[in-house]
């Protein structure tokens, strides 16, 4: 799955995995068939409209609004609520429009999409091109698989899986879980894409991110535009830079709390996990494998779900990645018809359920294990 890189600390290939071929799968055969029966009613492509760019133009013009309010404040509360709405605005058009264009569902073009995606990581701070790698080629391959999707990496914080050691503090991550998801972001711009350029990690094993010039490029545009330029404009408004920074840091947790609470709780929602033995196979095909690890689940208000960018779709998502969102509830209607006379469970959660869910889970994983050892 990946490459190894030179030097000792390198990370070592993982070995691959074995689906079971889904090419005689029942179930994948009628969901094709009722997808791309709906597809032909429905413009005939599985992109963006333009319902989609005029919703990421709008987004992209309150983003603009805040910045410039940002510039413009004279005093400092109403300069740290404009930059926290900025950054908070600038991951609600990377959930509607660079999402979509990782998975190469946003145009039609490959390269328009690569470009949309590094020009929008740039507010949020992100590299889009590892982003991509992580997000794409190992969580979505690999959901719920232990050694294989990085989101679920062992860590000092947050027991995911059954399958990692146990320690005290996990008693308590029922509780303190909001505060590593927001801090989930500030970790991968400062830390983990600078892990990935290095080659220290699997995501830069495998070589598909960018160059030096580029990733360089990318990092010094959002410290200028979201700290360098900030903290000037509050020093000249007489506006004290610590007060810049708190707001860029805050903004920053803000809408990192809100984006992993919106994606982790539906792989931790009455989901199952997976250690795939010595010889890398798996008792599945891909399209099962995906409705044990993911559920779709409904906001309240339903409006919300035009602002999500699809996560709501959850499962629908990963049945149908390289689709734009603004197919996911035709989508997940269909899913949710075909899925019961195929044996396979499909779950739609409100998101007080959604919650709840993710609680039990993080109690039962952080409960001692009755057998093991502890890290």
């Amino acid at each position: 799955m990946s490459a190894p890189t030179k030097g000792p600390g390198a990370p070592r290939p993982l070995p691959p995995l074995r689906f079971k071929p889904a090419r005689d799968c029942a179930f994948r055969r009628a969901l094709q068939a009722e997808a791309e029966a709906y597809l032909r009613t429905d413009g005939g492509h599985r992109y963006a409209d333009g319902w989609v760019y005029l919703k990421g133009a709008g987004l992209a013009g309150a983003l603009l609004a805040s910045y410039l309010l940002v510039l413009r404040a004279d005093a400092a509360l109403p300069f740290a609520l404009a930059l926290v709405a900025c950054l908070c605005t600038a991951m609600a058009l990377a959930l509607n429009m660079l999402h979509d264009a990782a998975h190469l569902a946003l145009f039609r073009s490959d390269r328009l999409n690569r470009v949309v995606r590094r020009v929008l990581a740039v507010p949020v701070g992100i590299d889009a091109d590892y982003w991509t790698v992580r997000h794409v080629h190992f969580h979505h391959t690999y959901a719920n698989i232990e050694g294989y999707d990085l989101d679920t990496e062992p860590n000092p914080f947050l027991r995911q899986t059954p399958f990692q050691a146990w320690s005290p503090q996990y008693r308590y991550q029922h509780l303190y879980w909001p505060l590593v998801a927001a801090l989930s972001l500030p970790y991968l711009n400062w830390y983990s894409d600078w892990a990935d350029r290095l080659g220290a990690t699997p995501v830069g094993a495998q070589g598909n991110g960018p160059g030096w010039p580029l990733f360089l490029t990318g990092k010094l545009a959002h410290v200028l535009l979201m700290l360098v330029l900030p903290v000037w404009a509050a020093q000249h408004a007489g506006i004290g830079w610590g007060v810049a920074l708190g707001a860029y840091f805050l903004g920053q947790m803000l809408a990192s709390c809100v984006l992993v609470s919106l994606i982790l709780g539906t792989h931790w929602s009455e989901v199952e996990f997976f250690q795939p033995g010595a010889d890398g196979a798996m008792p599945h095909t891909w399209y099962q494998h995906s409705f044990h690890t993911a559920c779709d689940w409904t906001p309240r208000p339903a409006w919300l779900g035009y602002f999500l960018g699809g996560l709501d779709k959850h499962l629908t998502h990963h049945l149908f990645p390289t689709w734009n969102h603004r197919h996911y509830p035709a989508l997940a209607a269909i899913v949710a018809r075909l899925a019961p006379q195929h044996q396979l469970r499909y779950r739609n959660l409100g998101y007080r359920q959604l919650l709840q869910a993710q609680q039990s889970f993080l109690k039962s994983m952080g409960a001692p294990p009755r057998t093991g050892k502890k890290a």
